[in-house]
């Protein structure tokens, strides 16, 4: 079986049992929509595809940006012989079967493009395998992925290859790719004539969200329905059109908005993070924005609640005691009555913690706690802070010189509770925000204390001095 195929030149175009998507697929650099960043003139991509000195490349963006397209177009202009890989499909044996077709082909002038399709699900071992040949210069390699390829591809690759990321298409590309096909009698739904208005076209661009093959698919199945309904056209002209695609069979067409989401990728991260930040920055607006595009998507809203009670305790704190409560009956709110219901929850929380008064002086204080716990030496607890339940350890000292808090007038004891290598050591700072604003006036009444205690204090810590010093 031969596994190289020549990229069609599109002579096969008018075949109707293939995807409208793929039939509009743009053939040349000038008919592709967006990534004008990359294939503009003068452009870094274009200039290297123009040179023919392309080299390998890994192209990064969301779905239906065009990097499949792009890779094509790359093969035909430089006509080289094109073999796509899917990493779903692909293993080890197909790797190094066309490798070794690419070696040979190569020995005879013949340059090869391999594309492989969501290169991120190839494992490290499968990426390994085509690092001699892209060394060696036996292929050029195109790798196209959603994912970032920081985390997703070997650094070894990475070194090997140009990655350009790709943009998602703007409405106003997505509408122009639109009426494209609708006029296109050769390649799109040109034959049909259908009309559809500016309005209609993006209500399905919007729906798209960034993504053509998305938008085409919705644009096929919508002319399907306007010619099954019938649906009247302008007929003032002979060439008018027979069926109007409208606002109510694009909605027919769509059902549900499919959201770009991977639960498990990186938009995965970005959006959680969008949440948190917006919520840091007590904007409740962006913050029920970026909740619902997780929630709208399947994000696991236990995930969600997890993530807001951790915003409570890292962003708000003590200046708002009560944000932590409120987040832990969201959470069992959404546990026990499921969604969407719980959604409503979620959204009462991140409001709340949004309007709160915000302090991480709690995250500072611990972040600081856990370098001193890894930097320092592990002292042993001062003796008086030690339970003394046996007679060997009164011998010993355990909890001599321990001063009971609720014996004194005060309340606050003049004792280290630090061990002696951290003494005076201070983690928590509270801030001016909400409650901590009286959290830290409290404390620096207990510091004052502490260095000027009262006269009775002072009495009693030295009759305890001189009892220790009879004992000892």
């Amino acid at each position: 079986m031969n596994l190289f195929q020549q990229v069609p030149s599109g002579d096969s175009t008018g075949d109707r049992t293939r995807p409208l998507a793929d039939r509009m697929r743009p053939r040349t650099l000038d008919e592709l929509a967006g990534q004008e960043h990359l294939i503009g003139p003068g452009k870094p991509l274009r200039a290297q595809i123009e040179r023919d000195d392309i080299g390998s490349l890994i192209f990064w963006g969301p779905p239906g940006t065009g990097k499949t397209t792009l890779a094509k177009i790359i093969a035909r202009m430089t006509r080289a012989d094109f073999v796509q890989f899917s990493a779903v499909l692909s293993g080890i044996k197909e790797i190094k079967q066309v490798m070794a077709d690419a070696e040979r082909a190569r020995q005879y002038g013949t340059r090869t493009i391999v594309f492989i399709d969501e290169i991120h699900r190839f494992n490290k071992a499968q990426q390994d395998a085509f690092l001699p040949y892209v060394e060696s210069g036996s292929i050029r390699l195109i790798g196209a992925t959603t994912e970032n390829p920081s985390f997703e591809i070997i650094s070894a690759l990475l070194s090997r290859s140009r990655v350009y990321v790709l943009n998602p298409l703007t409405e106003e590309q997505i509408v122009l790719l639109l009426r494209r096909a609708l006029e296109d009698s050769e390649r799109g739904l040109g034959a049909m004539k259908l009309s559809a208005d500016d309005d209609v076209l993006r209500q399905i661009a919007a729906y798209s969200s960034g993504d053509a093959r998305s938008a085409y698919n919705v644009l096929e199945i919508a002319a399907t329905l306007a010619l099954a309904r019938g649906a009247p056209g302008d007929r003032t002209t002979a060439a008018a059109a027979t069926a109007l695609i409208s606002s109510d069979i694009v909605k027919d067409a769509l059902q549900k908005r499919v959201l770009l989401y991977d639960k498990a990728g990186e938009e995965h991260y970005n959006l959680i993070s969008a949440l948190h930040k917006s919520v840091r920055n007590s904007d409740p607006d962006a913050a029920l924005y970026w909740l619902g595009r997780m929630l709208e998507a399947g994000e696991d809203p236990l995930y969600v609640a997890r993530r807001v009670v951790r915003m409570a305790v890292e962003d708000i704190g003590l200046a708002e005691p009560n944000a932590l409560a409120l987040c832990m009956a969201a959470r069992d709110a959404v546990d026990f009555i499921g969604m969407p219901e719980g959604n409503l929850a979620l959204a009462q929380a991140v409001v709340y913690l949004s309007l709160a008064p915000k302090s991480n002086a709690l995250y500072t204080a611990y972040s600081e706690v856990q370098a001193d716990v890894e930097r320092t030496v592990a002292e042993p607890v001062p003796l008086h802070l030690r339970n003394a339940p046996t007679g060997l350890m009164k011998h010993l000292a355990y909890g001599r010189g321990y001063q009971y808090a609720h014996d004194l007038e005060s309340k606050v004891a003049d004792m280290q509770c630090l061990p002696d290598n951290l003494k005076d050591r201070r983690y928590y700072q509270p801030t001016s925000e909400g409650v901590e604003k009286r959290i830290r006036e409290r404390l620096e009444e207990i510091r004052k204390i502490k260095t000027h205690p009262p006269q009775r204090h002072r009495d009693a810590q030295k009759s305890r001095d001189t009892e220790k010093s009879k004992e000892g």
